[in-house]
Parts: structure tokens; sequence; C-alpha cells
């Protein structure tokens, strides 16, 4: 069990007020990642691009969260998190000023994608950290946890509607005013936020580390991309990833052979319950992601709705993910984490199934309501148990490490959902890409119901009185 770090508070009562700025912090990375998803048409005709121009801008900016994670993470402990956290909202902030300025593509790429992208890396990993430090008990962390990715899980489901609804009213570029607004309202909110562990300048950080798992990651997802363009581009792409991770592994391992500090210490990946619990986080991701570009896209480029409609389809998907998500302390006193799990998979699975069926069925922009209300029940279910199985595995002092991998797991999981399902569907735009971009999508859905049966039969957190 993860023991209380000195200065750590102990109780929800004395870490309740800074629930709020990192909740909106959650909630704020996860609308940058879904809303532009309506946006499509509206982008690529002002600035003159394509449909995959856009989902380029989307899937690079999931990237770069997911690449610089891991060493967002580890800068915690050397800069402190309430540094790194106000240091990450500040170039954000700058990244959607840009972007609401871009007068074209490539603008909007180092606006949205590079900046808002490294400002994410840098926030993301103390709004966990925080979280862990600041609650103790499995049952107080997991309400902690369930406001945070609650407003995280309806940031990326309320996008598309926040989104269509700002598009249609005053242009896409309102979206990165208010993403402005939110980040400014946070820094606000962060000034009286203590860092219950101080930083420790000295410590040491593997740029090696970092500068190979991030090449690895976006040579990876590059050649997704590359995918309906150039089949030899795609497979040199791939391999070039692969080798490139196989030698951060390789380099890190070195480091532990000599007494040094790698980036990610391999002991992070001994632990058996938390790697099937990062790979449900990266799949629940990949789901969500993959799902929300996939039904913005179709409707938008092949049904020709507008945004606002676009928008208002995925309403569904944000009351299931609400209603399941504020229930999250509720549920973990009757539930294992386990069952919240295996039941949000099969649910979230379920939706998908159902879209695909109801969708080929009925011609109306509403039969897309049913299977996204499932799946945004499923993803409520099992947000919070997925983020809570894997920080709870490890004790304070690793919380930097973990908090890293988690977060790169998850954004990983959100880049090759748009990446995968977003090359399927503009490969195969008007025949028949919208049902092969679904059922892939639904084959990770099993995927992450597998490793979730092999999780640890549990107990719920009221059945011990904690």
């Amino acid at each position: 069990m993860t023991t209380a770090a000195p200065g750590a508070r102990t109780s929800t009562a004395g870490g309740r007020h800074v629930l709020v700025p990192l909740a909106l912090a959650q909630f704020i990375c996860s609308f940058a990642g879904s809303s532009m998803n309506v946006m499509i048409n509206d982008i690529s005709a002002d600035l003159d691009t394509t449909v995959q121009g856009v989902q380029v801008a989307i899937t690079v900016f999931l990237l770069v969260m997911a690449a610089l994670m891991i060493p967002g993470g580890k800068l915690t402990d050397r800069w402190g998190r309430k540094r790194c956290l106000m240091l990450g909202l500040a170039v954000y902030g700058v990244g959607a000023l840009l972007s609401a300025a871009a007068p074209g593509l490539g603008v909007l790429i180092l606006g949205n994608s590079v900046l808002e992208g490294v400002g994410t890396a840098l926030l993301i990993p103390p709004v966990y950290i925080l979280t862990t430090l600041l609650f103790t008990g499995t049952a107080a962390r997991a309400k902690a946890f369930g406001a945070i990715m609650a407003l995280g899980g309806i940031g990326a489901a309320a996008g598309p509607l926040i989104g269509g609804l700002l598009t249609t009213a005053i242009g896409w570029r309102a979206n990165f005013g208010f993403q402005v607004v939110v980040v400014a309202l946070i820094l606000l909110l962060t000034r009286t936020l203590e860092d219950p562990l101080p930083p420790d300048p000295d410590r040491p950080f593997d740029a090696v580390g970092a500068v190979l798992s991030a090449a690895g990651l976006v040579l990876l997802v590059t050649g997704i991309l590359a995918a309906d363009d150039n089949v030899w581009l795609m497979a040199g792409l791939l391999a070039a990833g692969a080798a490139v991770l196989a030698g951060f592994f390789g380099w890190i391992r070195r480091l532990e052979r000599s007494g040094r500090e790698p980036l990610l210490a391999t002991s992070l990946f001994r632990d058996r319950v938390s790697n099937l619990g990062l790979v449900t986080q990266n799949a629940q991701w990949l789901v969500l992601m993959g799902v929300s570009f996939t039904v913005g896209a179709y409707l938008q480029v092949v049904r020709g709705y507008s945004a606002v409609a676009t928008g208002g389809v995925f309403t569904a998907a944000t009351l299931g993910l609400l209603a399941s998500s504020l229930g999250a302390e509720r549920l973990a006193k009757r539930w294992s984490q386990r069952a919240l799990i295996v039941t949000g998979f099969a649910t979230t699975t379920a939706g998908i199934v159902v879209l695909l069926l109801l969708v080929r069925a009925v011609d109306d922009i509403w039969a897309f309501t049913p299977g996204l209300l499932l799946i945004g029940l499923g993803l409520g279910l099992m947000l919070t148990p997925s983020v809570n199985v894997v920080q709870s595995a490890f004790p304070d002092s690793r919380q930097g490490e973990i908090s890293g991998l988690s977060r790169s797991i998850s954004n990983l999981g959100s880049s090759l959902g748009t990446a995968i399902a977003g090359t399927i569907l503009v490969a195969e735009l008007t025949n028949g890409g919208y049902a092969a971009a679904m059922i892939v999508l639904a084959a990770f859905g099993v995927v992450g119901l597998g490793a979730a049966l092999f999780l640890p039969h549990d107990r719920p957190t009221g059945a011990d009185g904690r």
C-alpha cells in the first residue's frame, strides 16, 4: 500500500481545494484532443487543407503528449510538481493563442500540436502525482481520481459538442479562445496550491533516454499515418520505430547496470497488476478517441452535417460518461475495481457494435445516440479504477515515474486511436471506411476486456471499511 509522503495530507478535506484546478487541467487537455473532430470541414476550408491534414494535426497533438509524458513525469521530481504544472499551463496557453490566430495548417500544427502537446506533457503528470500524494486510502483516492477522470472524460466526450457550438456560433478559432480562458482560470486557482514534496534539483535526468523514447513513438505513429500513402514507407517507419524503442530499452538497462538512474526504470514493468492496468488504459483512450474521430469525420464529410449537429450527437456519450464517472466513489464501495473495468469494456464494445449495426440500418443522425450512450457509460465505469490500479501499485517515491508512464500509455492510446481509425476512414471515406474503422475499434475493445479479465479479484473498497 502507498504510504503518505512527509508533509502530504492524509484526508480528503485537506486536499479537496486542489481538485478543482487539477480536474479542470485534465478537462481542457482532453477537450483539446477531441473538439477538433467537429471542425474538420471548417478548418479544411479556412486553411485550404484536407481531412487528412486536420487528422495529422490532431494525431500529432496526441502523439507529442504521449512522447513527452514520461520525461515530463521525471521533471516533476527535479523542478517540483507545482512549477511543472504552472509552466505547462503557460506553454499550453501560448499554443492556444497561436492556434487561434493561425493563418495556415503549419502554424496550427505548431500551436496546437506542438506547443499545446508540450504544455500538456508538463502539466498532466503533476495532476496525478498531487492527487496520489494528497489523498490516501483506496476509497479517498478513488473519489479524487473519479472527479478528475470525470472531467477528463467529459472534456473528451463533450469536446465535439462544445466545439460544434462555438464553431457554429462564432467560428472554429473560438475553440482555442475558450481554451485560453480556461487555462487562465486554472493558473489563477493554482496560485495557492502547495507542493507536498520539495523539488530535488540535483535529481539526474536521462536526456538520451528521453530522446530515444520520443523518437521511437513518433516513428511508430507516423508509420501508421503513412499507411494510405505508401506501404513501403509505412513498413520502414514502423521498423525504424521498433528499432529505436529497442535501443531505448537497451540504453536504460545499461544505465541500471552501471548504477545510474534511467528515464524509466525497468522495475516499473515487473508488477503484473500494473501492467494489466496500463493495457486497459491504452485501450480505453484508443477506443474513445478513435470513435470520436471516426464518427465526427463520417458525419461531416460523408453525411454533410454541420459542426453543431455533429457535436450534438456526442451529447449521448457525454451524458453516459458523466453519469457513470460521478458515481465512481459509490461504485467503488459496491464493486471491485476488476468488476468495474470488465463491465466497462463489455459495455463500450457493445456500444461500438450498436453504432455499426444501427447506423447501417437507419439513415438518421439520431441512430448514433444509443451506441454513443453505451460507450460513454462503459468508459465512465472504468476510467477511474484503471488509473487507481496503476497509481496505487507504487509508493510515493515512484509516483513521478509511474504517473508519467501511465499518462504516456493513455495518450499513446489516444494518438493510436486517431491514427489507426483515421487512416482506415480517410483511405476509404465513402466506401466502407466507417464500418472497417468501427470493426477495428471493437477489436481493441475486446483486447482491453481480455486484459481486464486477468486482473486479480480485489474487494470493493467498502468491504473492509476503508
